[in-house]
């Protein structure tokens, strides 16, 4: 069947009749399944572990992405009834408000929000995996492994052939399944492994980041699935702890696969005093925190989570190159689109 647009080139671009040229489409029908896939794979994960899921709204008073000297993310405000409010980004303050409902951890899969420009590897909406557990980084990570690994053998097991047909391959996806271990580095050492690189780090008045370049260089020249810990703690948003007594590093770790950063994960202050002096470091009003302070303050808790870009896993799967075109209704800030 012959259709209006190209969609390995430009399937995303805003047009009438999209979703009518893409009911035919293989990528489209293996995304639903994908998913189907993810939402019930994770209920499955997190289920076997007595994790609980939590219904959250998706407005908020209190960002959490964009909070941090080197983020890459705008926070998208509306106005709520004359209130002003915001989409959220993640809702991981309330995750982690759920850990005191739910002790031995809370989750959700629920579609996040950015203000910045869409491009091959960012989305204005996206979905997003999140939990938020009780322990340090080292259970985090331990337990993000698990989850993206059962993730890629629910995919073999029941779409195998199906992604073969779209990506050309599931070598990536094997590859990942037969690995013992995800390989980890410090930041300080993926910057003296990238060398003198002008394009794999950007460096800033007191912090440092990697570049997209420089996350794909560690990809091909360390390991294909790697976890990047303890970032300098001014690039990084203020709840994440300490990893060191000088306060320059993090306790957070960004898990490469794929494009790069697909997951994200950190462990948290415990209490209030902890919090509010990071506020302060980064240079962040308290005012807009009060609750969350509060929160810490009175009930304070040891704990650590995560979030999954779900359409980066997707890009992963799929082995496919622009994310703008894994969504079945796109949808790009300041454009009305159909559906």
């Amino acid at each position: 069947m012959s259709i209006k647009s190209d969609f390995s080139h430009g399937g995303w671009r805003p047009s009438s009749d999209r979703f009518l040229e893409i009911v035919d489409q293989p990528l489209y029908r293996t995304l639903v399944d994908l998913q189907d896939l993810v939402t019930t794979q994770t209920t499955s994960f997190w289920s076997g572990r007595g994790v609980k899921s939590v219904h959250l709204p998706i407005t908020t008073n209190t960002i959490s992405s964009p909070m941090g000297l080197g983020s890459d993310s705008l926070p998208v405000e509306i106005d709520l009834f004359g209130e002003r409010t915001f989409l959220a980004d993640s809702m991981q303050f309330m995750l982690e408000y759920g850990c005191r409902l739910s002790p031995s951890g809370a989750w959700y899969l629920m579609p996040s929000f950015r203000g910045e420009d869409a491009d091959e590897s960012h989305l204005n909406q996206f979905f997003h995996s999140e939990a938020e557990l009780p322990g340090g980084l080292d259970n985090c990570i331990e337990t993000v492994d698990a989850y993206v690994r059962f993730l890629a053998k629910a995919v073999m097991e029941r779409l195998g052939d199906d992604i073969r047909g779209i990506a050309g391959t599931t070598g990536h996806i094997e590859q990942m399944l037969a690995m013992d271990a995800f390989p980890r580095i410090t930041f300080d050492e993926a910057v003296t492994h990238l060398g003198n690189d002008p394009y794999a780090v950007e460096t800033h008045e007191g912090w440092r980041t990697l570049t997209r370049h420089g996350e794909r260089r560690l990809l091909e020249e360390v390991s294909p699935v790697l976890w990047v810990t303890h970032y300098d703690h001014l690039s990084v948003p203020f709840y994440q702890a300490y990893g060191d007594q000088d306060q320059r590093t993090a306790l957070n770790g960004d898990l490469l696969f794929g494009l790069g950063e697909t997951v994200g994960c950190g462990e948290r202050h415990v209490d209030g005093a902890q919090t509010r002096a990071a506020l302060a470091h980064h240079d962040v009003p308290e005012e807009s925190y009060d609750w969350y302070v509060r929160m810490k303050q009175e009930t304070p808790m040891h704990t650590s989570g995560f979030g999954l870009g779900i359409e980066r896993w997707f890009m992963w799967v799929l082995n496919h190159k622009d994310i703008r075109e894994l969504q079945l209704a796109p949808r790009l800030n300041g454009v009305a689109l159909t559906p």
